[in-house]
């Protein structure tokens, strides 16, 4: 039986709509089931839809569900971000003031308020560890880059298969025409540094091996910034651009305090209303 749901989308790792990656978000999520969930969200055709619901676990204040057009992630960045966001806009309390907790296919996540954004603490890294060398020829392949242009290259996988590799420059980012024929089955990161006076120390690439480059993307801004912080190649604190070659400008808030790794961006909602399910 079908029933009328509050409905929302919205643009996350932007304060201005239509610059950052979308999301759309069912706010109750009961009674669907996971085969109603995977129909819409392939009928949304976003990156990701998500779905609220009660949590499971007594330390949780809300469930999510996070759905791609083509299967469920247990975890994924901009999706929490936004979520969490639905989730307080819609009335939401928290059980500890300054800190919501999320529960997801990872387990719990924790979510704070960094002034007017959210950021949410780096889950564990699943993978971790260099890549091999066939992997990396076809990485090389792939992205047309010579020898010697990867500089270091690591597993930085999270949940959604991340692998990663850091070139020299921006600009070399930032120019790269992935070839998709050659990437199937890899989910790429692509990372390097800003030229001096830039307002963001890095700019990042999400290459999908399904075909497409992902606008801003949280969960892989999380597992660089553990790698790249643990190599001390950031700082413990820096921002991250991503999604200029889409037509983005996307602005990823990196901190690091004590033991974790906070991975902030503002949220804004574009789209108000209901969706009958």
């Amino acid at each position: 039986m079908t029933q009328t749901r509050r409905y929302s989308e919205l643009d996350v790792f932007t304060a201005t709509p239509l610059l950052g990656n979308p999301l759309a978000v069912v706010h109750d999520g009961r009674d669907l089931s996971e085969a109603q969930m995977a129909a819409f969200a392939r009928w949304t055709n976003l990156s990701e839809t998500t779905f609220l619901l009660p949590p499971t676990n007594a330390e949780a204040d809300y469930k999510v569900r996070i759905f791609t057009p083509e299967r469920e992630l247990p975890f994924a960045g901009h999706p929490t971000l936004g979520s969490c966001h639905a989730w307080l806009s819609a009335g939401g309390q928290p059980r500890n003031a300054g800190e919501v907790i999320q529960q997801c296919g990872v387990g719990l996540v924790r979510v704070r308020r960094d002034g007017a954004r959210l950021a949410f603490a780096a889950p564990p890294l699943m993978r971790k560890g260099p890549l091999d060398a066939p992997l990396i020829e076809r990485i090389e392949q792939a992205l047309s880059l010579a020898a010697g242009e990867v500089l270091e290259h690591q597993w930085v996988d999270n949940g959604p298969g991340w692998c990663a590799v850091r070139l020299g420059s921006a600009e070399r980012v930032l120019q790269l025409a992935p070839d998709y024929s050659l990437m199937r089955g890899i989910n790429l990161g692509v990372v390097a540094p800003h030229a001096a006076g830039h307002d963001a120390q890095f700019e990042v690439r999400a290459l999908i091996g399904r075909g497409y480059e992902d606008p801003v993307t949280g969960s892989l801004n999380a597992s660089l910034a553990q790698w790249l912080i643990g190599a001390g190649t950031a700082p413990e604190r820096y921002v991250a651009t991503q999604g200029a070659a889409l037509q983005r400008a996307g602005r990823v808030h990196v901190q690091r305090v004590g033991a974790d790794i906070w991975i902030g961006g503002d949220v804004c909602e574009v789209v108000a209303g209901t969706v009958v399910l």
